[in-house]
């Protein structure tokens, strides 16, 4: 089975990308900007999601509804960058779980280091969507999600913002299974492994820090 690339191409998402790359967006409005994206591309991450038909009472009469089926969707966010879409997805799904990876580059050998975890005891049951701005060299994600699969996940979809080609493949050579959910697929990396032309660091724009 091999793992899909969906490009998230609505007109407003690629428009507040845009608006997002700029270098001269402030802290402020990088972060309204991501929020904003990130209840967008919720609405496409959730897709397929699977229903049940329950009967409800409108202020007219009984009817026949849809609701989704199973447990909660978990959220899960590579920190630091991740929580920039957690929140928004959130917003569109304020009963989903969450679960937390921390992980950060090694500058020299630029492989992902774990220093953080904590996820829902039953995440085996649940759909999880693992959040990240930016798929870089892949190397964290493909790591949170061997982390995930590890903990019992097996229905798992990975969302960002911009990927990098060498990233795409690395991900697919490691996770086949798990679909990548992107609102643009860049040129290449530097040698520094940032995307370009990208939007820089997505968690010192978020954050303020450098």
């Amino acid at each position: 089975m091999s793992s899909t690339v969906n490009l998230l191409d609505h007109p407003l998402i690629q428009h507040k990308l845009t608006l997002l790359r700029k270098k001269d967006t402030s802290t402020t409005g990088f972060r309204r900007l991501a929020r904003e994206i990130s209840l967008l591309m919720a609405y496409e991450v959730t897709s397929g999601l699977p229903l049940e038909t329950i009967r409800i009472e409108t202020p007219l009469e009984e009817m026949d509804a849809p609701q989704l089926a199973g447990k909660k969707l978990c959220f899960v966010s590579i920190l630091r960058a991740g929580n920039g879409l957690l929140d928004g997805m959130l917003e569109m799904v304020p009963a989903a779980r969450v679960g937390h990876i921390g992980l950060y580059r090694d500058p020299h050998t630029l492989t992902p280091v774990e220093y953080y975890i904590k996820l829902p005891d039953d995440i085996g049951e649940r759909m999880v969507i693992v959040v990240d701005p930016m798929l870089a060299t892949g190397h964290s994600a493909a790591a949170a999600v061997a982390r995930l699969k590890q903990a019992g996940a097996t229905q798992i979809r990975f969302a960002c913002l911009i990927a990098a080609p060498e990233g795409i493949h690395l991900f697919h050579e490691e996770h086949p299974d798990v679909p990548i959910y992107v609102c643009a697929i860049d040129r290449q990396l530097d040698d520094h492994g940032y995307i370009r032309p990208g939007l820089g660091d997505a968690g010192d724009r978020l954050y303020g820090t450098k």
